[in-house]
């Protein structure tokens, strides 16, 4: 009898251990089944990105899958960082390149891990300078948004009854970069086709994307062209055109004398909005960086779970974003 209640207890202790095993095994394989990607950014410590990789994020809680979020400044960096996410268990990523043109190196290296790819902001190209196919993208019409820019500023001077023959453009360009050639062009064209004379615009070509690189390229035309009254400032980004309003400033024309029109609508626009003095940065074109982080993440997902791959190419519109208005489109585009 004894010896039947010691087996007994035996078996017992031994399925109640087997039981607390499987469940856990359990467990572990349910973490390893739940999807996780990557969200790869060219520059993250600009507003725009934060945005984008912090939408991501948040839709990934909601449906239930993970997001890496990593930095990519260099070629060498994105690679680094695709490694990563192999080492994690990553099934794909979002990127936005630091150069377009690394395109088939990274979906190289991609294609070695079996992940799969969506580009953001910035679509990758092949050795000829065309898009890549068959990496689905979303972005903005760079040449359509320049054009509202171009537009705004148009209306701005309207508005302030100045006279074409006295305003001088400072058009911030990175030519290396597609899309800023794109906006650039964009802007261009629109001015010109409001009368503004071709003469007038003088580039400053930046070595990088941000305010510090836009400082240093405007200050010098600033100096070169100095009999003009009025100036007008555009360029890829908000932070780039708040280089050459920092420009003015520092060269003494008043604020009342520039406008600077910008593109994205992130923190770096909200503070400048929110400064008790106007400045020159009169607006930007603003584009939800939170719907691109959301989407593509979102996109991405549905393609590794459902297979459901994105469309090829994905272009998003712009609002114009002024100091009267700029709270009320925050809250409309979510930014």
């Amino acid at each position: 009898m004894q010896l039947t209640t010691n087996l007994t207890t035996t078996f017992t202790r031994l399925a109640l251990g087997s039981a607390v095993m499987l469940a856990s095994l359990g467990t572990a394989q349910a973490q390893d089944d739940e999807v996780k990607i990557g969200f790869i950014v060219k520059k993250p410590e600009q507003a725009w990105f934060i945005n984008e990789q912090r939408a991501a994020t948040e839709v990934g809680e909601e449906l239930g899958f993970d997001v890496v979020r990593l930095g990519g400044e260099d070629g060498q960096e994105v690679l680094s960082a695709i490694d990563n996410l192999n080492s994690q268990g990553a099934e794909g990523f979002v990127i936005c390149p630091p150069d377009v043109r690394l395109g088939p190196a990274i979906m190289n290296r991609a294609e070695q891990y079996d992940m799969k790819v969506i580009t953001v902001d910035d679509q990758f190209v092949n050795s000829s300078g065309e898009p890549m196919e068959g990496v689905p993208h979303l972005g903005m019409s760079g040449y359509k948004i320049g054009q509202q820019v171009g537009n705004a500023i148009a209306d701005e001077m309207e508005a302030r009854g100045w006279n074409p023959e006295e305003v001088a453009a400072l058009r911030i360009t990175n030519n290396e970069l597609p899309t800023a050639v794109e906006r650039t062009d964009g802007a261009t064209e629109a001015l010109l086709e409001s009368g503004f004379s071709e003469d007038n615009i003088f580039d400053a070509p930046q070595q990088n994307t941000d305010t510090s690189s836009a400082f240093s390229a405007a200050s010098p035309v600033l100096a070169q062209h100095g009999d003009y009254e009025h100036w007008v400032i555009y360029a890829l980004n908000e932070e780039s055109v708040l280089g050459g309003v920092r420009a003015t400033e520092q060269y003494g024309i008043p604020a009342e004398d520039v406008i600077g029109v910008g593109i994205n609508g992130s923190g770096a626009a909200f503070a400048e909005f929110s400064r008790e003095n106007p400045t020159g940065f009169h607006g930007t074109v603003a584009v939800s960086s939170t719907m691109h982080g959301r989407q593509t993440a979102e996109d991405l997902y549905r393609w590794i779970t459902e297979d459901e791959k994105p469309q090829a190419n994905t272009e998003t519109s712009g609002t114009l974003m002024t100091r009267d208005n700029w709270q009320e489109v925050r809250e409309e585009l979510g930014l």
